[in-house]
């Protein structure tokens, strides 16, 4: 970057990040205005882990090979300022990002996603430096390109396409008759395309956070509806005797499942108790579920510490630590109970329907 910077002298530099991820590798120790609570009231806990993970596996790459992500990018502002050249930020929000992906995928594409960063952070595989030379040969990395792209098509269009395309645009836009862009091997055959051809493209459109789907609202609606009226149906022809007993095992069998999770969580015993009084509720409306309900109160009576924040990118590869650290502890206590409820529906649910009918 330094020898490019020097032999080019260019009027701007251009680098891929944006704000939110400059701050984060120049400044370390801004963990302590991060708001978690409000990160859960506004349903963004899901969004922060998957942004989590990731750094968390760039780092440990980054250890074993010397060479810290972002290293590059932060050589170019530095040799930037020190030749007084202006510097412009060009890549679009990380956690817009990561929230326009997430919503683009459906729920088993989500679970596979989170699946794949789980294997990436607990597995063995190791990465060599053969490994990434190959890596950078332009034709490999095209080829991973294209099995992402089979694999996870929404997923590749809005971290790859989107961002070429939105790198390319802010770098057009860029003052200065001679530009130097610093920028990831697998955005240089996209943004060449984008250049190439003159594309102006609206980059308000690309900000958007995307609406859920229509039909996923149709679907989260479908389960409660079925419930209710299945209760209330069940009142209606056998009795309320019959639906007592019936909405009965709903409350138990939605609330013993997310408590056992909050249990096996090691969560705090109020955390446990939102656990089970949560569950039949939340189960019964698609706006909340019982794990933001259980994360808020554990996040809310054992916060997270400003180590546990600091620890939290090597803590989360060693499982044990996921209960130790109060940070992962919060995850955990969003998970475990989500997957308590969500079983507890499905078997309340059709036990309710056998009943009926």
């Amino acid at each position: 970057m330094r020898r490019v910077i020097e032999e080019e002298r260019p009027d701007r530099v251009c680098v891929e990040l944006d704000e939110q991820r400059f701050k984060a590798l120049t400044q370390k120790t801004n963990w302590e205005s991060l708001d978690l609570k409000q990160l859960i009231r506004t349903k963004q806990l899901t969004t922060l882990m998957v942004n989590l993970l990731l750094a968390s596996y760039q780092k440990r790459l980054g250890l074993k090979l010397g060479v810290m992500p972002g290293t590059e990018l932060l050589e170019a502002v530095q040799v930037a300022e020190e030749r007084q050249v202006p510097v412009t930020l060009c890549d679009r929000n990380v956690r817009l990002t990561i929230l326009r992906a997430w919503r683009s995928m459906s729920w088993w594409k989500k679970n596979t996603l989170l699946a794949a960063l789980l294997t990436g952070v607990f597995g063995k595989e190791e990465l060599s430096e053969e490994d990434l030379r190959q890596l950078r040969q332009r034709d490999v990395l095209s080829e991973l390109i294209q099995d992402l792209a089979r694999e996870m098509p929404a997923l590749k269009e809005v971290l790859i396409d989107e961002r070429d395309t939105y790198l390319a645009q802010k770098i057009r836009e860029s003052e200065g008759q001679r530009v130097v862009a610093i920028v990831g091997a697998g955005h240089l055959d996209g943004i060449e395309r984008a250049l190439a051809e003159g594309r102006q493209e609206d980059l308000a459109k690309l900000e958007e956070i995307p609406e859920v789907v229509p039909v996923m609202k149709i679907v989260g609606w479908t389960i409660p509806f079925v419930i209710v009226g299945g209760l209330v149906a069940l009142a209606l022809t056998k009795g309320p005797a019959v639906a007592g007993e019936n909405l009965r095992f709903w409350v138990l069998v939605n609330g013993i499942p997310a408590g056992i999770g909050a249990i096996i969580a090691a969560a705090h015993p109020l955390t446990i108790l939102a656990a089970f009084v949560a569950a039949p509720i939340t189960s019964l409306s698609p706006v909340i579920g019982a794990g933001y309900v259980t994360a808020f109160v554990q996040a809310y009576f054992r916060p997270p510490r400003v180590r546990d924040f600091q620890a939290v990118s090597e803590d989360v590869f060693v499982i044990g630590q996921w209960w130790r650290n109060r940070l992962l502890k919060v995850f955990l206590a969003f998970l475990l109970p989500t997957l308590g409820s969500i079983v507890g529906t499905y078997v309340g649910g059709a036990q309710i329907i056998r009943n009926l009918f």
